[in-house]
Parts: C-alpha cells; structure tokens; sequence
C-alpha cells in the first residue's frame, strides 16, 4: 500500500507538525487556567446585550483583580481573574450590574495550591496511561517474535501517542496566545480520550498485522504484510473517526462554552490520533524490520 512505500514523506510531515507544536510552546508557553495555576472565574450574562470589552474592562481596573475579559455566547463575558473572597465577589458584582441587569452564569474559584496539585496529578495521569498502554500491548503481542520483536510494537504505540498528545498542545499553545484559550482539566480529559482512542485504531491495524503473519508469513515479507493489513482496517479505521468527528464537531457548535474548547481538543486530537495509526505506527514498523535487515548483513 501507498502508506508504506512513501512513508518517509509522512515521517516528514509528522515531524515537522511535531516541531511547529513544540516550537509554539516554547515561544509561547500554554495559557493555564485557574484549574491548575488557582485564581477566579465569573461568566456574566447581559440579557438585553452585553456593553463594550473596553469599557468594562475599564470599570474593572480599580478593583486590581488582575481581571481578562472574553466575550462568549451572544450576551455573556467569561472573566478570569486572581483568586477572590466574598467581599471581592460583591465589589465585582457590583461594577458588573453598572451596565445593565445582570444573570451569573457561573462562579469557580481555586487557590493556587490546589491547582498547582491538580497539574501534577494531571502530568501523572497522562504518563501512567501511556505506560500502561505499552505494557498491555507488550503482552498482548507477546507471542509475536518474528520478523519483529512484540516489545518493539510497545515503543512504536509509544511515539504514535506522544505524537497525539503534542500536536494538541502545540494548537492550544497557538490558540492560547492569540485567542486566550485555556489548558484546564477538560483538556487534560480530552488528551486522556484521545490516547484511548489512537491507541484502539493502532491495535486494530497491529492485530491485524499478527493475524496475517500467521496465515502470509511464508509467502510474503514482513512489508508487503503490513502494507496490506493498512488497507485491510484503513476504511474502518477512517469511517469510524469521521462518525465520531461529526458529533463532535456539532457538539463545539451547539454546546455552548463549557463544551467547546474540550470539544476542539478532541477534534484535534482523533485527527491527530487517526493519522498517527495509519501513516505512522504500522510504516513504523517496517523501518525498525528494514533497520534489522541493515545491522543482520
């Protein structure tokens, strides 16, 4: 299949996704949210329309509460601010309903020892997953020893996952610094989903790539297996992604904000995940076999 004979030019591509994401983090760092750095956020409602950004910005400033304003829905504003007590919350309150009646939508606040925990617990989660993903596919594919070594199919889900959790970050890094948009325990939830999600479609293709080993191992090299096992699972593995990016894609439309970044970073994330099973993993695969062929002779 195509996916094999040019992989080189996808290994490129991935690459150079993969080198624009984590150039976007370094230069630009990630926008975290209260979440995990502690502070307060408010979702205000102007039913009968929401004043000027600028303005109310404005009204704000007395208050030095370190206040970002970000328009969302039709009549709200989301404000992030530092870490607030009751008093606070009423001064704010108070400068609010100045521009009109006011509906509170939402109130969250988290101290900035809390968050700090949670963040920790969160790099935790993502690295105890992709651990036991590796360990399960090590044992699952342990009585594969031939022509590659079941461990190794362990390493190569290793660097799809790490493909599909950067390519995220590096876009919420982009989005972050541009549009303000937030690393919170949603997306920590929706890279978790994703890592769960890619990994099934590389088992797929892997499994299969086992299952024609058994019955072509003798007629055709290990290449010539895989590329086929590609296209075996290619249009399943494609169908069922466009079926799940379609809810998704209507639920950042029609959910409102507290859905939509968290849907984005699913969408994101099941392309990434997508591309990385079929045009990475499995060719990957084949370039460790060709690396064995090299070092044998």
């Amino acid at each position: 299949m195509f996916v094999v004979k040019y992989r080189k030019f996808f290994y490129i591509f991935s690459t150079l996704i993969i080198l624009a994401s984590l150039s976007a983090v370094a230069v630009w760092g990630l926008n975290m949210g209260i979440d995990f750095k502690g502070g307060s956020i408010i979702e205000i409602e102007y039913p009968a329309g929401r004043p000027d950004q600028n303005e109310l910005a404005k009204s704000l400033t007395p208050l030095n509460l370190d206040a970002s304003i970000r328009a969302t829905g039709e009549h709200a504003y989301l404000i992030r601010m530092k870490d607030i007590d009751q008093a606070e919350k009423s001064s704010l309150l108070s400068v609010l309903s100045n521009f009109g009646n006011t509906t509170e939508k939402r109130f969250d606040s988290i101290g900035p020892v809390l968050g700090s925990e949670a963040l920790r617990k969160a790099l935790f989660s993502i690295v105890l997953v992709i651990l036991a993903i590796v360990l399960f596919i090590s044992y699952a594919f342990r009585k594969v020893s031939e022509p590659i070594s079941s461990w190794k199919y362990g390493i190569v889900a290793i660097i799809a996952l790490i493909h599909d959790v950067i390519i995220p970050v590096g876009v919420f890094s982009v989005l972050g610094h541009f549009a303000g948009y937030e690393i919170d325990t949603l997306f920590i939830t929706a890279l978790l989903v994703v890592l769960g999600f890619s990994v099934h479609d590389t088992i797929v293709v892997f499994d299969r790539v086992r299952e024609n080993l058994k019955e072509l191992s003798i007629k055709k090299p290990f290449d010539l297996i895989v590329g086929e096992s590609i296209g075996q699972t290619f249009t399943r593995s494609i169908n069922t992604s466009l079926t799940t990016l379609l809810a998704l894609v209507v639920l950042y439309f029609v959910g409102g904000s507290a859905t939509e970044h968290f849907s984005l970073a699913l969408i994101i994330g099941i392309v990434a995940g997508t591309y990385s099973s079929v045009f990475i993993g499995s060719p990957l695969l084949v370039t460790i076999w060709k690396w064995q062929g090299k070092k044998g002779k």
